[in-house]
């Protein structure tokens, strides 16, 4: 039986929309059945300064693979897809064709060099949460114990 896998995308450079919905169809392909797309949601740059804005969406899809497969075939699609290094030598993150993130993969909770899972950073982050709630507003974060949307209504408070 298949695993469900939350994938987090952005774009925020050239067509956006149109980058972000390559990378569903490749992901439909060779991840697994794509079962949930969240709207388009335009975003600010996080954690840099940038006159780009993001476009971000959330996808749900069952797949037989391993989580590490899974990240090994999203990084393939980000390269194919003209996706350079997300940071500079100093750890500053920067602007980006296409960023795939692996969210969660089925409940797993995993930390090893290559992979964190849950995404160490999800929670903090609405350009996720939101998508994320939209198509999944009953998903639990694995460690937290909260549904995406109880972690969405609190990064709204703040």
């Amino acid at each position: 039986m298949g695993k469900r896998v939350y994938l987090g995308l952005g774009s925020n450079l050239g067509n956006k929309e149109q980058i972000i919905k390559k990378a569903i169809a490749r992901i439909g392909e060779r991840v697994g059945a794509v079962v949930a797309v969240s709207s388009f949601y335009k975003t600010i740059p996080w954690g840099y300064q940038s006159v780009h804005t993001f476009c971000n969406a959330a996808v749900a899809v069952d797949t037989e693979l391993s989580p590490e497969e899974v990240l090994n075939i999203v990084q393939v699609i980000e390269r194919e897809l003209g996706s350079k290094k997300h940071r500079r030598g100093d750890g500053t993150y920067v602007d980006r064709l296409i960023d795939i993130d692996l969210l969660d993969y089925d409940g797993l909770i995993l930390d090893t060099y290559v992979l964190v899972l849950p995404h160490p950073y999800m929670h903090k982050r609405t350009f996720v949460m939101e998508p994320l709630a939209e198509i999944a507003p009953q998903w639990v974060h694995p460690v937290l114990g909260k549904t995406a949307t109880e972690i969405l209504a609190g990064l709204k408070e703040r």
